[in-house]
């Protein structure tokens, strides 16, 4: 199987050198996201873990995964990331997609758990937007199909240019042919790094005045705050 399976660690190093990473950081199966109460409220007691390691956890993902892939366009996003761990846990226990499927049956097609699995393996930050609703699992699926620091930014961009479900497969479908992220977005009319920021009228006051003085726009006094912040 040339594709990482789902669990595998992977960082970027951005402009500054620092690591970023862009895939989950917590084993495969285990339910970060839904079993957090200040996002699944009390759903999070219900949160099921599927431990690959464990042939009774195992046998349920399975089962998870062959009635995910039935109704895998459910619009409960803690169900989508419940199956999508399901999906994850059960290609890593099998060790391929094509295993999985296998072992799984019914519906559960290669495809169907490929692009599930991938979305289980989105860093944190990202699912936890996908379960409070601010970008729809359909939408993830897409970012999950492209690599590195590029799902990130897609993310992001989707909260900030207000990308539709088209719009995110068809800048996905662009990165991956090679198309820069920053273009891929232009043509949607997005600009990548532009969000609107709310300051209090003190610190508003302040950067204008700083960015007057020193004949810079006001987004390049933040971003060296911002910088020196991250380091």
């Amino acid at each position: 199987m040339t594709d990482n399976r789902p669990g595998d660690r992977s960082d970027h190093r951005g402009e500054n050198g620092r690591s970023i990473p862009t895939d989950r950081e917590s084993p495969v199966g285990t339910p970060v996201i839904r079993g957090d109460e200040s996002v699944a409220g009390t759903r999070a007691r219900e949160a099921v873990q599927f431990d690959p390691d464990d042939p009774e956890s195992l046998a349920d993902a399975a089962a998870t995964v062959r009635e995910f892939a039935v109704d895998t366009t459910n619009d409960d996003q803690l169900y989508m990331l419940r199956g999508a761990a399901a999906c994850a846990a059960l290609v890593r226990g099998e060790g391929s997609y094509k295993a999985a499927a296998e072992r799984a049956g019914g519906d559960a097609t290669v495809s169907v758990i490929r692009k599930w699995a991938r979305v289980h393996d989105l860093p944190r930050p990202v699912r936890k937007q996908v379960a409070i609703g601010r970008i729809a699992p359909t939408a993830a699926k897409h970012i999950a199909r492209v690599g590195g620091e590029a799902r990130l930014l897609l993310a992001w961009a989707i909260l900030d240019g207000n990308l539709t479900v088209r719009d995110v497969r068809s800048v996905a479908s662009a990165i991956n042919d090679g198309t820069p992220i920053d273009h891929a977005l232009a043509d949607h009319d997005v600009t990548l790094g532009q969000l609107e920021l709310i300051l209090s009228p003190s610190t508003y006051r302040d950067l204008r005045r700083r960015a007057s003085i020193e004949g810079v726009e006001p987004g390049a006094i933040v971003t060296d705050a911002l910088e020196q912040y991250f380091e």
